[in-house]
C-alpha cells in the first residue's frame, strides 16, 4: 500500500512540516501538508487521505479537538505528535480516537515504522478472514472490517478494526493484553497495555447495549479480553 498511500501532515511549525514532508516522500509516500486545523479541514473536504499525522498543540483548534471531530465523519487513521509525552497525555490522545501517539522529539525512523504498521492494519485482510460474527444486534464482517447495526454502518478506526479482527480470530478464547499489543504492533514503552484498555472501552460503546456490563466483549480476570459472539 505504501506506493499509493496519501498522508496529510498537519503542524503549525513550518520547519517540522517541511522535514516531515521531505522524509515521508523520500520513503515512498504521497504527502500533503496543512498549517492548521482549518487548513486541514479544507483539504479533507476535497481530497482522500490514508493517514493523518497531526500536531496536538496548534493555535486555534488544537489536534485533540480536530481528532474528535474527524472521528464523527472519518475512519482515517490518526497519529498525534506532541511535546507532552506523559502517560496521561497519551491516554487522553488515544481517547479522542487517535490510532497512535508519538512524543516530540522523535526519531523519524520510529514515525516511519508506526506509519507502516497502521497502514498495514488498515489494509484489506486476506481472503481467509474469519466468517461474519453476530454480537446481539451488531454484525462484524472481518473481511470488510465493517461493524453494522441493522442497515447502519458503525464507524471504526483502523486500530479498532484491527483489534476486533484479532479477537474475532479467537472467539470464546481469552487474548492477553500483551498478545494484543504484539499483534497490533504497538511494542513501545509502559503505556501500551493501557492503550489497549482504552481501545476496548471505545469498542464496547459501539458494540454493547450496556458498556458497563459487557456481554460480547468481556474482560477475563487475569487473562485479558474475549469476544463471545452469538
Amino acid at each position: 500500500m505504501q506506493g499509493d498511500a496519501h498522508i496529510l501532515v498537519v503542524d503549525d511549525d513550518a520547519r517540522i512540516r517541511r522535514l516531515l514532508v521531505q522524509f515521508l516522500a523520500r520513503n515512498g509516500y504521497w504527502v500533503t501538508a496543512a498549517r492548521d486545523a482549518a487548513h486541514a479541514r479544507r483539504l479533507m473536504a476535497s481530497l482522500v487521505f490514508d493517514l493523518v499525522i497531526l500536531d496536538v498543540m496548534m493555535p486555534g483548534e488544537d489536534g485533540l479537538s480536530l481528532t474528535r471531530s474527524l472521528r464523527r465523519d472519518h475512519a482515517v487513521p490518526v497519529i498525534l505528535l506532541t511535546a507532552r509525552g506523559g502517560t496521561d497525555d497519551r491516554i487522553a490522545g488515544l481517547e479522542t480516537g487517535a490510532d497512535d501517539y508519538l512524543a516530540k522529539p522523535f526519531d523519524p525512523r520510529e514515525l516511519l515504522l508506526r506509519v507502516g504498521a497502521i497502514l498495514r492494519r488498515a489494509a484489506p485482510p486476506p481472503a481467509e478472514t474469519p466468517r461474519v460474527l453476530m454480537l446481539g444486534g451488531v454484525r462484524f464482517d472481518p473481511e470488510r472490517a465493517e461493524l453494522s447495526r441493522g442497515a447502519r454502518t458503525v464507524r471504526l478506526t483502523a486500530t479498532e478494526a484491527a483489534l476486533l479482527r484479532v479477537l474475532a480470530a479467537r472467539p470464546h478464547q481469552p487474548v492477553s493484553r500483551a498478545r494484543l499489543v504484539e499483534e497490533l504492533g504497538r511494542a513501545e514503552d509502559g503505556v501500551q497495555e493501557r492503550a489497549v484498555d482504552v481501545q476496548i472501552t471505545r469498542l464496547r460503546r459501539k458494540i454493547e447495549a450496556d458498556p458497563r456490563r459487557p456481554r460480547y466483549l468481556q474482560t477475563v480476570r487475569g487473562e485479558g479480553y474475549m469476544l463471545t459472539p452469538d
